[in-house]
């Protein structure tokens, strides 16, 4: 786990970055590809559009947010795929976790990090 990292998109590109995963289901807004430097794009691990939508970044609806985010990442064959790629990856570089939301704190990124150190394959 010492070797997954989150970082916003919107963030300078580093050469520590490793490789580069975007998690969020929608492209970032005013990002290029070019300057996104991704490695990787893994849109389904990203919360179900019914969920996100429901969600919309309100605080108070973190938790529950949460309980079913992480049912989801739990229950959903192709999240639980994009997690085990993860942790290969994190096996030989270092890989940074990208995602767009404003709010360091209540956001999706938050909950799958939280994941991958309770499972750390």
């Amino acid at each position: 786990m010492s070797n997954i990292f989150l970082k916003r998109v919107y963030e300078p590109y580093d050469e520590t970055d490793g490789c580069r995963v975007l998690i969020d289901r929608l492209w970032p807004r005013g990002i290029s590809k070019d300057a996104a430097r991704l490695s990787f794009w893994f849109k389904e691990i990203a919360p179900s559009p019914e969920l996100r939508k429901w969600f919309c970044h309100k605080p108070e609806l973190f938790d529950e947010f949460k309980v079913k985010y992480l049912d989801e990442l739990r229950t959903d064959e192709q999240k639980q795929g994009h997690i085990k790629q993860i942790f290969e990856i994190a096996l030989n570089e270092r890989v940074t976790l990208l995602y767009g939301a404003k709010d360091p704190i209540y956001n999706h990124a938050q909950v799958l990090m939280e994941e991958l150190s309770r499972l750390q394959y």
